[in-house]
């Protein structure tokens, strides 16, 4: 019986009993059964506690500016699961997506995937069949033992290590680190996208034996007073445009970007455009990713994040900080597993009034909404808020009580950025 697109992804839901499995073997097995073609003729694997999605568009961006074919694998989605893989900046349609969900079918046997497997089978599997030049696939947790790393990367990206999902990988920077070090090669570059990288990390991208470059060390950023500068220590250097997504982080995002095309380029690469410098620049000035510090228009003005975690929150508070001082509205909701204290904390006082919505009525990590409350009146005393029924009710109120001139963030996941971006465009 053939299936459509929603009823595949309830079916992925149920053929694992665990939600999570981290492993290779069952989705290697899989995938040499499908034939383990090479997604593209470089890979691309990107890593990290937060910024991978943003580092992948600009890669995606760049490479696709220097005239290459170019495929982004990425997780979770925020509207449509056809989000996920995008091939020429266009995303798979359900026939291309359905008739690689049956190719897996038949491959899998008895072997138990995930939603995620399935998810990244699908992905390689389009992109061998695409011809592409260039695949770059965000991994989804941790590194070592996550789906993607079946793939060998020609280079691998980690953009940063924080406190987060500490259930699977560790209960510190170091043993994060160490987990996400695994998608490194021997022999091939390992772009590291912070300037701090913990001691863990380090020390098992050496014992990999993979060809390290540093941010602030092999490579580094600067800005003047038309712009920014990325400069390589082999000499390299390119006066450039803002990226064209908020944030300062985007920034180091980008560098850790423009130094992972530098490593496939350098000495004339098999993908080395004629023009690397203008393919940056075109990369940075039409790079698109949805829910970053993304602005959806009105007065007062809505602003939706996918942050989720206290690095993210901290990078939100820094964007506040630098943008004129005006009376700030949060459309807040949050899955139980995240540090929420962590997050009220590193927002603080920022936010003037607080609307707070449930999650657990659309999954089931989701916070309930006296949990929630519970939280930031613990964290934040005396904090002015309200409890809704869900994110478009919390959304709703929010507007209602911001005057003109004011703005409204809704932020804490991607199932609050996804209903929010669906109420603004319904």
């Amino acid at each position: 019986m053939s299936r459509t697109l929603a009823q595949w992804l309830d079916y992925q839901q149920h053929v694992n009993p665990h939600t999570i499995e981290l492993g290779l073997d069952r989705v290697r097995s899989v995938w040499q059964r499908m034939g383990a073609v090479a997604p593209a003729r470089r890979v691309v694997t990107v890593a990290g506690t937060n910024g991978k999605g943003s580092t992948v568009a600009l890669i995606a961006a760049m490479a696709r500016g220097a005239g290459l074919r170019v495929g982004a694998y990425t997780s979770p989605h925020l509207l449509a699961y056809n989000e996920r893989i995008r091939i020429d900046g266009t995303d798979a349609d359900d026939a291309s997506l359905l008739a690689s969900f049956e190719r897996i079918e038949t491959a899998r046997g008895d072997t138990l995937l995930t939603f995620f497997e399935y998810a990244t089978l699908a992905a390689l599997d389009l992109f061998a069949r695409a011809g592409l030049d260039l695949a770059v696939l965000e991994v989804g947790l941790g590194g070592r033992l996550d789906a993607v790393n079946i793939v060998d990367a020609d280079v691998a990206v980690i953009t940063t290590i924080d406190l987060d999902h500490m259930e699977w990988l560790g209960p510190d920077r170091d043993s994060i680190g160490r987990e996400k070090a695994g998608v490194a090669r021997a022999g091939r570059p390992a772009i590291i996208g912070e300037d701090d990288p913990p001691n863990g990390l380090l020390d098992a991208l050496a014992g990999i034996g993979a060809k390290v470059e540093r941010a602030g060390i092999d490579f580094t950023r600067a800005w003047h007073a038309d712009g920014w500068q990325w400069q390589h220590a082999d000499g390299t250097a390119m006066a450039l445009p803002a990226p064209a997504l908020a944030a300062e982080v985007q920034y180091a995002n980008a560098a850790a970007a423009i130094a992972a095309l530098h490593a496939l380029w350098i000495g004339g690469g098999p993908l080395a455009p004629q023009d690397a410098y203008a393919a940056v620049c075109r990369g940075l000035r039409h790079v698109q990713i949805a829910a970053r510090l993304q602005s959806l228009g009105g007065d007062p003005e809505l602003f939706v994040d996918v942050g989720h975690n206290p690095q993210a929150a901290r990078v939100i508070a820094a964007w506040l900080d630098a943008q004129p001082a005006k009376r700030t509205h949060a459309v807040y909701g949050a899955l139980k597993d995240k540090d929420v204290a962590g997050v009220l904390a590193a927002i603080g006082t920022r936010v003037s009034y607080w609307h707070l919505a449930p999650l657990d009525a659309v999954s089931p990590r989701g916070m309930a909404i006296g949990d929630l409350t519970a939280t930031l009146v613990k964290v934040l005393p005396g904090a002015t808020h309200d409890e809704h029924a869900d994110v478009a009710t919390a959304l709703t109120a929010a507007r209602h009580s911001a005057k003109p001139g004011e703005r409204i963030i809704a932020f804490g996941s991607f199932f609050v950025a996804s209903a929010v971006i669906a109420a603004a465009q319904g």
